[in-house]
C-alpha cells in the first residue's frame, strides 16, 4: 500500500471511529432516542431540568432520518477503510480512453487500480451447425460441433503511478494454452505511453478489443480472421498515446513468417511470440479520431518483411515485404450500432515466395487480397431500460483472398465469397451475451454453405 493510502486509511479510520462512538452501534442508537420507551427493567427516567428539545429533535421522522443518514455515511466510511485495506482502489475509465489503450472493457481492468493486482477474465462457448448441402445442391455432409472456445484469465499488477504490468492467459479448446499479450507499460505523462512486451497488433476492429461481449456476431468477421488475422500479437515495442480527439499507436515488431501464408490468408504466418523470426521487422501504426462520444473513425497499416531469410529463388532470396492497410468507422449511439471496415493486403515477390514453397496449382499465395463488411444492429430496449439489452443484427462481407495471381499460378475461385449474418444478441446483464445468428455463404465455386451459430459468451 502506497504512504497516500496509508495517510488515508487513518484519517478514514479516525473518522470511522468517530462517527461509531457518536451513534453507538444502531440498536445502541436507537434505545438512546428521545422518544424510545424505557426498558421494563429500568427505572423510570427523572424529568430533566435542562430545556425542553426543540421540535425537529423531538420529532420521530426527523430522528429517523437523521439515525438512517448516519448509519448510511458509516456503511460509505466502512467500505472506503476496507477498499484502502485491500489495495482495491479503483478509478474510472471512460470507453475512449480504453480505445486509445488498445483495450477491451475487462483487459483494462488493471488501468483502473491505483495500485495492487488486477483479475478479469472472459469466455465463449459456440454451437455451429451446418447445412448438409452446398450452394450448388451438392450433397456434403459436415457434423455439428460445440465447442468451448476459449477460457481467458487476466491478471496485470499496478506499481505505482508510473509502471504497470498486463496480460492475457487463453486456454483454447479446454486443452490448448497460450499467451495473448503481456506487456509492460511507462506512462510518462497523461497523454503519453511507452509499452514493450507481447503485443497485440492495433488493426481492425476486433483484433484488440475481441472480448464476446464488445463484437457483433457469434463469430469474428472473415475479414478480420484471413486479411487481418486474429488473434494477432507479435514481440515487441512502442509507443502510445492521445492528443485531443485523436489517439494513435505505433509498434516495431517482429515480422510475419512467410512459411504460415495459404490461399487461405495471411492467418498461419502470425508468430505468436514464440522463438519468433527476427531476421525481418515489422512497423504497426493506428491513429483513431473520435467525432463525439460513441462515434470514431481511424485506419492502420502495417509492414515487414515476412521471408525471415528462409526462402531463395534463382540464388537469390525471396523478397516477401508484407503490407496491410484497413480503414474503419464505428458508431453507437441511442441503441443504433453500425460498424464498417476495409482491409487490403499485398504480398511482394508472392511468385518466387510459391515456387520456393512448392505450392502449385490453386494452392498459390496471392499477390493481393482484400476484404471488407458493414453492420447494423439496433437495441430495441435502448429507450426502456439500459440494463439489458436485445439487439438484431445484421452484417454483409465480401472476402477474396485470391485477387491477384502471379503467372503460372491459378486462383482457387472458393475464396472468392460473400457472406450474410443475421442474428440477434440478448444480454440480460452487461457482462453476459447469448448470440444466435444464420450465416448463408456463397462463393464463385459454387461451395459455399450455410450455418447456424448459437454463441453464449461472459466478460468480468
Amino acid at each position: 500500500m502506497s504512504q497516500t493510502s496509508r495517510s488515508r486509511l487513518r484519517h478514514h479510520t479516525g473518522l470511522l471511529l468517530a462517527v461509531w462512538l457518536f451513534t453507538g452501534p444502531p440498536g445502541v442508537v436507537a434505545a438512546q432516542r428521545p422518544d424510545a420507551p424505557p426498558p421494563p427493567s429500568a427505572t423510570p427516567p427523572t424529568v430533566p431540568q435542562t430545556p425542553p428539545p426543540d421540535a425537529a429533535a423531538s420529532d420521530p421522522q426527523t430522528g429517523d432520518a437523521q439515525l438512517q443518514e448516519l448509519k448510511r455515511q458509516l456503511d460509505a466510511l466502512a467500505a472506503e477503510v476496507e477498499q484502502l485495506r485491500s489495495g482495491e482502489e479503483e478509478q474510472p475509465l471512460t470507453d475512449e480512453r480504453r480505445r486509445a489503450l488498445g483495450l477491451a472493457p475487462s483487459a483494462s481492468a488493471t488501468y483502473r487500480k491505483k495500485q495492487g493486482v488486477s483479475l478479469a477474465g472472459y469466455g465463449e462457448m459456440l454451437y455451429e451447425r451446418y447445412d448438409q448441402q452446398l450452394e450448388s445442391g451438392a450433397r456434403s455432409p459436415r457434423a455439428a460441433q460445440l465447442d468451448f472456445l476459449r477460457l481467458v484469465l487476466y491478471s496485470g499488477y499496478r506499481f505505482g503511478d508510473r509502471f504497470l504490468f498486463n496480460s492475457e492467459i487463453e486456454l483454447e479448446h479446454t486443452n490448448e494454452v497460450s499467451v495473448e499479450f503481456a506487456y509492460v507499460d511507462y506512462v510518462v505523462n497523461d497523454h503519453v505511453t511507452l509499452r514493450g512486451g507481447l503485443l497485440l497488433v492495433p488493426l481492425g476492429l476486433v483484433n484488440e478489443f475481441h472480448e464476446p461481449t464488445v463484437f457483433v456476431g457469434s463469430r469474428r468477421s472473415e475479414t478480420e480472421t484471413r486479411i487481418i488475422p486474429s488473434t494477432w500479437r507479435e514481440n515487441g515495442a512502442g509507443v502510445l498515446g492521445t492528443a485531443g480527439p485523436v489517439s494513435f499507436r505505433a509498434y516495431l515488431l517482429n515480422g510475419l513468417n512467410a512459411g504460415g501464408f495459404s490461399s487461405d490468408g495471411l492467418r498461419g504466418g502470425r508468430q505468436k511470440g514464440a522463438r519468433a523470426k527476427a531476421a525481418d521487422l515489422a512497423v504497426a501504426a493506428r491513429l483513431d479520431y473520435t467525432l463525439v462520444p460513441g462515434i470514431f473513425i481511424g485506419g492502420a497499416i502495417y509492414r515487414d518483411g515476412a521471408d525471415q531469410d528462409q526462402y531463395a529463388s534463382d540464388a537469390r532470396d525471396a523478397d516477401v515485404k508484407t503490407t496491410i492497410g484497413e480503414a474503419h468507422a464505428q458508431a453507437q449511439l441511442r441503441g443504433l450500432d453500425v460498424r464498417g471496415l476495409f482491409a487490403r493486403a499485398a504480398v511482394g515477390e508472392a511468385g518466387r515466395l510459391n515456387q520456393a514453397r512448392g505450392l502449385t496449382g490453386n494452392r498459390s499465395i496471392s499477390e493481393s487480397m482484400h476484404g471488407g463488411f458493414v453492420q447494423l444492429g439496433y437495441n430495441l430496449l435502448a429507450l426502456r431500460t439500459n440494463r439489458m439489452w436485445l439487439t438484431p443484427y445484421y452484417r454483409f462481407e465480401a472476402v477474396d483472398t485470391q485477387e491477384s495471381i502471379a503467372a503460372g499460378f491459378v486462383a482457387d475461385l472458393s475464396k472468392r465469397g460473400t457472406f450474410h449474418t443475421v442474428g440477434v444478441e440478448f444480454r440480460p446483464i452487461y457482462n453476459v451475451v447469448l448470440k444466435a445468428d444464420y450465416q448463408p455463404t456463397s462463393n464463385k465455386a459454387a461451395v459455399g454453405r450455410t450455418q447456424f451459430n448459437i454463441n453464449l459468451g461472459y466478460a468480468f
